[in-house]
């Protein structure tokens, strides 16, 4: 581009629209004159609600205006909806300065998205030169799952007389590993002690699974990131590979990992043209081994140090609310300064609500939720909020009892979980034998049984007037073992009322945990499920009335994965806090705010209790 053929930027028409600190980030290192290459690395900290993705817009559309060939920056995101976001707003932003040439500049920001695309489309266009196949496939994690368990039974691993941790388990392990430069060692003592004593085993595991990818010409997700930052460890290639844009891009990087931090100081290492935002509050990740260190060292690591803009006025909450969230924020050890504030008055203050148990929670929130939609807030405007998935299973299930519409995000809806689905199967199969559904279900979840000796089993109890004394003459399938024993005398007991209710539940548990030990990697978090499921059933004055009540929702009041009720014109909406970041209510319902029930990390990576008042 040439800045004597570029129209000036019309500066009171965009940049009026910004405050001070927005202005101040998007005309960092950009003068009137086309110099901009030259500008100093720029580190944006963006509280909550302030604006963190327009202003990286119009940052990108002013280098665009101001004569920065679109074709020569680079825009990382943290996702594909954030990425294809950014360049509709750049887009937009973009059209009140330069009318006609919008679309072909636009178009020519081809270098937009996430870590990994962007690592993918490097890494085929400098695999000649790094001895890789271009042509190389990519593995989701389900095929990556597959191939850690195919070499995991080659080395004789699925068969040991201890339990040798699962492909999915084993797979985290790797992918932690690799993400945070940590030696498996340290990995396994901090994260996932049970699987200390088989270190030996594992580095034979993953030097076996990165050996089989090799001969197979296979990448997973990891090896998109671990190869693009080993190009950038050598100084030939990294300076290539750098010098292909003039400005280097990076949102929400609090919550990128130590191989992402490497890329980007491989790329740019004196810092010029590389702009990060992001929010050291707001990284919660680490469970995906991102780091807080990242942003927190940042300006530190350029000499002179980079500079620091803080957008701290925020557009979306009230004082009160803000308040409440610069007292938790400023109980962080360590931290960028940054207290939040907002022209948005209110008298009303976050309410810390005292119930009794999970039960009296779910009649609050569902009470309250009705009350305000009555006043004229629709369900949809209205969030309730938790730190785990199976948090919301008492909620859901009043939810259900009341005709409440609700979209869960952030997991299946609890009724909906495959584990929870096989104890109620259980149940109703004890309560009626002839329910095939049920039974199918339930006998697949035997060692050795499959579809066609599930269906010979249920031939021969609906051909007899007493199932369950029908089912002790069956013939123990093949390699079902002694848990086919169990299984008869478990369904036995339930189905002569021999236990009593709720024991019965009880009963199911005890004698399902074996099986979901074996059938899942995240079997302790599953068991938390079926620990709250016995809670509630508690609740209830029979197994009938128990499975009567909690049959799932009709057409109209379900939700799938990520989805919305398929006839309900209003709804509720039920996220995990991972899944709300960046999203708007009028009402927000926070459960589980009580005292050890929520961890922090610390910078170190450490946990600890945040203690929450009553």
């Amino acid at each position: 581009m040439n800045s004597e053929t570029s129209p000036a930027p019309d500066r009171d028409d965009y940049l009026s629209r910004l405050n001070d600190p927005q202005r101040q980030a998007v005309t960092h290192g950009i003068g009137d004159s086309p110099g901009v290459a030259d500008s100093s690395p720029l580190l944006v900290i963006a509280g909550a609600g302030s604006g963190k993705t327009n202003t990286l817009a119009h940052r990108v559309a002013h280098l665009i205006a101001s004569s920065a060939d679109p074709r020569r920056i680079l825009l990382l995101t943290f996702s594909r909806r954030a990425s294809v976001e950014m360049t509709s707003r750049v887009e937009r932003i973009c059209k009140t300065v330069l009318g006609d040439k919008t679309g072909p500049l636009v178009d020519a920001l081809a270098w937009a998205g996430t870590f990994h695309s962007i690592g993918a489309r490097l890494l085929r266009e400098y695999a000649q030169q790094i001895g890789m196949d271009p042509a190389f496939s990519i593995h989701d994690r389900e095929d990556s799952a597959d191939l850690m368990n195919l070499i995991r039974h080659d080395l004789g691993f699925s068969k040991t007389e201890k339990r040798f941790p699962g492909k999915g388990t084993c797979l985290a392990i790797y992918s932690r590993v690799v993400n945070s430069g940590t030696p498996l060692a340290d990995m396994l003592l901090k994260h996932y002690p049970w699987c200390a004593g088989w270190e030996a085993q594992l580095k034979q595991l993953f030097a076996g699974y990165v050996t089989a990818k090799q001969e197979q010409g296979v990448l997973d997700y990891d090896d998109l990131l671990l190869c693009w930052a080993q190009m950038t460890s050598d100084p030939v290639l990294a300076a290539d590979i750098g010098g292909k844009w003039d400005h280097v891009l990076v949102d929400e990087y609090q919550d990128t990992n130590r191989l992402q931090a490497d890329i980007l100081m491989g790329m740019k290492p004196d810092g010029r043209g590389l702009t990060v935002v992001g929010d050291d509050a707001q990284s919660i990740y680490a469970f995906r081994a991102a780091t807080v260190r990242n942003i927190l060292d940042f300006p530190a690591s350029f000499d002179p140090p980079a500079r620091i803009v803080t957008l701290d006025r925020n557009y979306r909450s009230t004082k009160p609310i803000l308040d409440a969230a610069n007292a938790v924020i400023g109980e962080a050890a360590e931290r960028f300064t940054k207290d939040l504030w907002t022209e948005r008055t209110s008298e009303e203050k976050p309410r810390l609500v005292t119930i009794w148990d999970d039960t009296a929670q779910a009649n609050y929130i569902a009470d309250r939720v009705l009350e305000e939609r009555e006043a004229g807030t629709p369900m949809k405007q209205q969030a309730v909020l938790f730190r785990a998935s199976h948090h919301s299973g008492t909620l859901e299930v009043e939810l259900t009892r009341r005709n409440i519409p609700f979209v869960k995000f952030g997991g299946l809806k609890f009724l909906d979980s495959a584990h929870v689905k096989d104890v109620l199967a259980l149940l109703r199969f004890a309560q009626n034998p002839r329910d095939r559904i049920a039974g199918f279900r339930v006998l697949q979840l035997l060692p050795g049984v499959g579809p066609g000796s599930a269906r010979r089993v249920l031939d021969t109890m609906g051909e007899s007037a007493h199932p369950f004394e029908a089912l002790k003459d069956v013939k123990a399938p093949q390699r079902s073992g002694e848990a086919w024993t169990g299984f008869v005398n478990l369904l036995t007991a339930l189905g002569s009322h021999q236990v009593g209710w709720p024991g019965e539940i009880a009963a199911v548990r005890y004698w399902y945990e074996p099986h979901l030990e074996r059938l899942h990697e995240d079997a302790s978090t599953r068991l938390a499920d079926l620990v709250q499921l016995e809670q509630i059933a508690g609740g209830y004055p029979s197994r009938e009335k128990f499975l009567t009540e909690l049959t799932l929702d009709p057409p109209d009041a379900t939700s799938d994965q990520a989805g919305v009720p398929l006839l309900d014109e209003d709804y509720l909406i039920l996220s995990t806090i991972h899944s709300a970041k960046g999203q708007e209510w009028k009402n927000v319902f926070v459960m589980n705010v009580v005292d050890a029930d929520f961890f922090c990390d610390g910078v170190d990576g450490s946990q600890r209790h945040r203690d929450v008042p009553r």
